[in-house]
């Protein structure tokens, strides 16, 4: 092990540089998963007929399939039938989408487990079905997911490191070729990485913990 090696400032920034294009890919993720998620679920638990139907058959399959084997079809299948994405993009949408047909089950759950009383109160108050969704029964069931939402980020950060497949240059990636160019800089240069990965995770770990204590 070779420690003053490894955290030489040229390593660092390469390990830093890899830390930055994984936090790109988990930010954009987090954004676009929770959208979609937010969509999906809404969707869902409106059970519009058709739509509804067709949306939990999909939804269930993607949540059935390996996020690796996505990853493996969006940046390695695709491009062979013509359909081409930047690495960095392929890492983006699977993950997305991945983690979306996952927070769309939370956000279901979460407007189900809203009281029927308030809803019932709201529709008697003279408000639609469409603003009884939007001002009461949303804004209700978000406190309520935000825990687990919040778990399923911290599981979509470590799941940036299966882009390695793809060749997404992240920190693992950046770990396997430093570690490639001296077997001495294995041990070290995966502490580090372990250390971002627990810092970030851990802070994220720490707010879904207040937001479960705030619901008690």
């Amino acid at each position: 092990m070779d420690f003053v090696g490894t955290y030489t400032w040229p390593n660092l920034r390469y390990l830093l540089t890899g830390f930055w294009i994984t936090l790109q890919v988990a930010g954009l993720s987090i954004v676009f998963s929770f959208i979609l998620g937010t969509v999906l679920g809404t969707v869902r638990y409106a059970k519009i007929r058709v739509l509804s139907r067709v949306l939990a058959v999909l939804i269930d399959l993607i949540r059935c399939l390996p996020l690796l084997l996505i990853i493996f079809f969006i940046g390695i299948i695709l491009p062979q039938t013509g359909i081409r994405l930047p690495v960095f993009w392929a890492a983006v949408l699977g993950l997305s989408l991945f983690e979306g047909a996952m927070i769309s089950e939370i956000v279901r759950s979460g407007l189900v487990s809203v009281d029927k009383g308030q809803i019932e109160a709201a529709r008697a108050s003279g408000l639609s079905y469409m603003q009884t969704l939007r001002h009461v029964i949303l804004p209700l069931a978000l406190r309520r997911m935000s825990p687990p939402m919040v778990s399923q980020f911290v599981s979509l950060i470590k799941d940036t490191s299966l882009a390695i497949i793809i060749a997404l240059p992240e920190l693992m990636r950046h770990v396997k070729i430093l570690s490639g160019s001296n077997h001495n800089f294995v041990i070290p240069a995966l502490i580090l990485a372990s250390a971002l990965y627990f810092t970030l995770n851990y802070t994220l770990s720490i707010i879904a913990r207040r937001l479960e204590a705030r619901q008690i």
